[in-house]
């Protein structure tokens, strides 16, 4: 009888326990929300996530592509910014008023009335004299140069028969020509180089109280060849400079023309005048 009671409480502790068993994993399960397989697939999921993530973001920091299209992004902006200033500033400078580059004077000496080469003071607004060969080497210009002997054919009683089949029917001895020069260049550097082109004679010598070049001949015509107040003389866009004509530095479009006078030149609208 004894016997019987220790199996009997043996198989009631053996059913206790498998009972407290069963319990204990339907707990676990709830708490969980999944059976052990499917937390351990959820779990390898996200630690794949993490993985490819931290994957991505270690292929950003090596692919520098990014960041170089912000920094060239920021330079052309930059660019841009620096050429609208330097357009700014250019418009503003083109609005200024150019400066104006101080114009020579002619220095007359009181007690004389005169320059120190013996010059009479210029009319206003006419270009004063300046030291001969101080051409600046600049740009090209032209001017129109012309020369005449015709006054002589009204004065050819007083003509010297020996230069008389020198003058032209015409009196024309260079009609209006185009000449380039450089700038600075003299009316008489102008001359030189126009009569050697078309093979026409032309003598001069230096008057060194005037510091100029004086042209005595033009076509083997001199001056007292047509009686005692016969020479050459040069007129510069309708006026008869009263300085030599290697002092007078020509400009773009001037007119030059050489007359010959036989009356100090009354005869061709200069009055008298020294220049030559």
């Amino acid at each position: 009888m004894k016997k019987k009671q220790i199996f009997r409480l043996l198989a009631l502790a053996l059913s206790l326990l498998l009972i407290c068993t069963a319990c204990g994993q339907k707990a676990a399960a709830d708490v969980s929300g999944s059976t052990p397989g499917t937390a351990q697939e959820q779990t390898a999921a996200d630690s794949k996530k993490d993985t490819a993530k931290s994957k991505n973001k270690a292929a950003d920091d090596k692919n520098p592509d990014a960041e170089k299209s912000a920094e060239a992004q920021k330079a052309e902006e930059e660019k841009k910014k620096a050429e609208e200033q330097k357009k700014t500033e250019a418009d503003v400078k083109q609005d200024e008023p150019a400066a104006q580059p101080e114009q020579p004077k002619q220095e007359i000496d009181p007690t004389t009335g005169k320059d120190k080469y013996q010059t009479d003071p210029v009319p206003e607004g006419k270009p004063i004299p300046v030291e001969p060969g101080t051409a600046s080497g600049g740009g090209s210009a032209a001017c129109t140069i012309s020369i005449s002997c015709a006054t002589i054919l009204d004065n050819w009683d007083l003509c010297d028969e020996s230069k008389k089949s020198l003058v032209p029917a015409d009196g024309v001895i260079l009609s209006a020509t185009t000449v380039t020069f450089t700038e600075g260049e003299s009316v008489f550097d102008v001359l030189k180089r126009i009569c050697k082109q078309n093979g026409i004679h032309m003598e001069s010598s230096w008057t060194p109280m005037y510091n100029s070049a004086y042209v005595e001949g033009i076509n083997n015509l001199y001056e007292f060849d047509v009686g005692r107040l016969s020479g050459w003389m040069y007129e510069v866009n309708g006026w008869f400079p009263n300085y030599g004509c290697s002092r007078y530095a020509l400009q773009d479009g001037d007119v030059v023309n050489w007359v010959y006078t036989c009356d100090l030149g009354y005869d061709v609208g200069g009055g008298y005048s020294t220049g030559n």
